[in-house]
């Protein structure tokens, strides 16, 4: 998925985020709520997955593994940041920021994994 113009990324979420997800036909993250002032996109689908089956089902009772790409002259624009260790590395981009990452998304965003 990644070529010289994009770099592949991961996002976990819950089941709420993934059918708002689904309402913008697969094309864009939804606005962050109140209490979310960063949206993270993370580098390894390892992350992914910790987070989507040890975080999200427990929270919410399922936990998907998003992937999809984006423009990398957008993504260059941000620091990649540890978050407990070098397995842990993710984007952090503003909540302000998230319509202009959905738009230097490439192609649609896919589950790739699904936990319960």
């Amino acid at each position: 998925m990644n070529s010289p113009d994009t770099l592949t990324l991961w996002r976990p979420v819950g089941p709420q985020e993934l059918e708002l997800i689904r309402q913008a036909g697969m094309r864009a993250f939804p606005p962050r709520l109140p209490e979310q002032p960063i949206f993270y996109p993370v580098l390894s689908e390892d992350y992914a997955i910790k987070i989507a089956r040890d975080w999200n089902v427990r929270a919410s009772g399922s936990g998907y593994v998003t992937r999809f790409a984006v423009r990398r002259d957008f993504i260059e624009r941000y620091e990649v940041q540890e978050a407990g260790g070098t397995a842990h590395r993710e984007y952090w981009i503003a909540a302000e920021d998230l319509d202009a990452f959905n738009a230097a998304l490439v192609g649609p965003i896919e589950v790739v994994h699904a936990f319960e």
